[in-house]
């Protein structure tokens, strides 16, 4: 491609992936905010739950003094819990839908463009309960974040059957959900993620196309599925080209085609685009993070 990507995109990085300790709400939030608002690379930001009012409001200035763009991730507030919006014990479903709508405050108070969750997990018996809940409790995150402003929410779609095992799923479910979503709610939207679409079983074009009218915001990324002995095997978020994974350069310039030929990425309406990547034991943040803004550069010169 002989344009700039930026063109096309606003490059962004996953705060709570990239650094250690921070998905919880807690650790090094600033310090690690800073690494990133101080990079020209980026143009926008997703952080989660920041448990501490005061270190929020800071995240917040820094992100606008950065001049970039900032999303909320609310998974990590499921994935750190337990908790399920599809859960069929009504208790337990609205225990977690009141954690994302506490997240949705939070979103606001930091002007996020974007809000993201995802679904929970789900037994085969009960599948189509499970996606009434889920259809349920979108609905009413939709609801409630239109009610405060005009913020986008997005489900991300995760794997079914080998790490998250999330009810969304496989991509003519996910169709359905997006389809019956949609009709309703003009703030909602699909998060698509390239290291989860292998783990879904599912070509980039088996994956992207079927649904491409509700793709909203996308991730970067890579998996370990090969076998599960391997190290970093699952939902685990290696750096570009870790031993026996799925996504490298090729991968990633794959992905961004399909995703530029659907009309997601384009000019008129540039989206976020961002790197989930995560320091395998010992690695270095910084260093992985090198790594995810090279790959990106050969990939779209790929393109």
């Amino acid at each position: 491609m002989n344009e700039s990507m930026r063109k096309y995109m606003k490059i962004g990085m996953i705060l709570h992936m990239a650094f250690r300790g921070l998905a919880s709400g807690e650790g090094p939030t600033l310090e690690c905010l800073k690494k990133i608002v101080t990079d020209e690379y980026f143009e926008a930001v997703e952080v989660t739950w920041i448990r501490d009012p005061a270190v929020r409001k800071q995240a917040a200035d820094m992100i606008r003094c950065g001049h970039m763009e900032v999303a909320y991730g609310g998974q990590p507030r499921m994935l750190t819990t337990g908790g399920n919006i599809n859960d069929l014990d009504e208790q337990k479903r609205l225990a977690a839908l009141a954690s994302l709508k506490e997240g949705i405050d939070e979103a606001y108070e930091i002007g996020a463009s974007g809000f993201s969750f995802l679904a929970g997990s789900y037994e085969e018996a009960t599948k189509r309960q499970s996606l009434e809940s889920l259809l349920k409790s979108s609905g009413e995150l939709c609801r409630y974040a239109k009610a405060k402003g005009d913020m986008l929410v997005t489900l991300e779609v995760f794997d079914y059957d080998i790490d998250k095992r999330s009810l969304l799923g496989p991509v003519k479910l996910v169709k359905e959900y997006a389809e019956i979503m949609s009709s309703e709610f003009d703030n909602f939207g699909l998060l698509v993620d390239c290291s989860h679409i292998p783990m879904l079983h599912e070509t980039f074009e088996e994956n992207l196309i079927p649904v491409a009218p509700y793709i909203r915001h996308a991730h970067m990324g890579n998996t370990v599925i090969r076998k599960p002995a391997l190290p970093a095997y699952g939902d685990q978020h290696p750096r570009f080209g870790f031993p026996d994974s799925e996504n490298d350069v090729k991968e990633l310039a794959h992905y961004l085609k399909v995703l530029l030929e659907i009309g997601f990425l384009n000019k008129e309406n540039r989206p976020i685009v961002s790197f989930e990547v995560k320091p395998w034991k010992e690695e270095d943040s910084e260093v992985v993070i090198a790594n995810a803004k090279r790959t990106l550069n050969l990939a779209w010169d790929m393109i």
